[in-house]
């Protein structure tokens, strides 16, 4: 007898709420975080961004690890969530793939990050 495993059908609204819930999550926590350093989000996000011009494609894991030792240090590391959600909508920097996670349990993987805006499709 073969074992089944048995999976929910996810559908394309419940994945929206999951991911508006996590950004709420993230504000959240970097709000908090400026109660005890008001400039967290600013030192963040230029950290983020000139890390990741100087580097050229690197993970997020390690940009986050490399602000920490600079000493940008949130209450949680998982409060950078936002900085990087407001650097991609600006355009500061994007996605190019995944990574392997160094840190995390059971979680998918990591970001690869460039600089810049994410490059667009030639058109024919």
């Amino acid at each position: 007898m073969r074992n089944q495993l048995s999976v929910t059908p996810v559908n394309r609204q419940s994945i929206a709420q999951a991911r508006a819930v996590g950004l709420e999550a993230a504000e959240r926590g970097a709000y908090a975080t400026e109660r005890f350093d008001a400039e967290f989000r600013a030192k963040a996000l230029d950290f983020i961004v000139t890390h990741i011009k100087q580097q050229g494609r690197v993970s997020g894991e390690s940009t986050t690890l490399a602000a920490v030792l600079a000493g940008i240090r949130p209450r949680d590391d998982r409060h950078f969530g936002a900085v990087y959600q407001k650097a991609l909508r600006q355009q500061l920097i994007h996605v190019v793939g995944e990574v392997p996670r160094v840190r995390g349990h059971a979680s998918a993987g990591g970001k690869l990050y460039a600089p810049g805006p994410a490059p667009t499709a030639a058109r024919a």
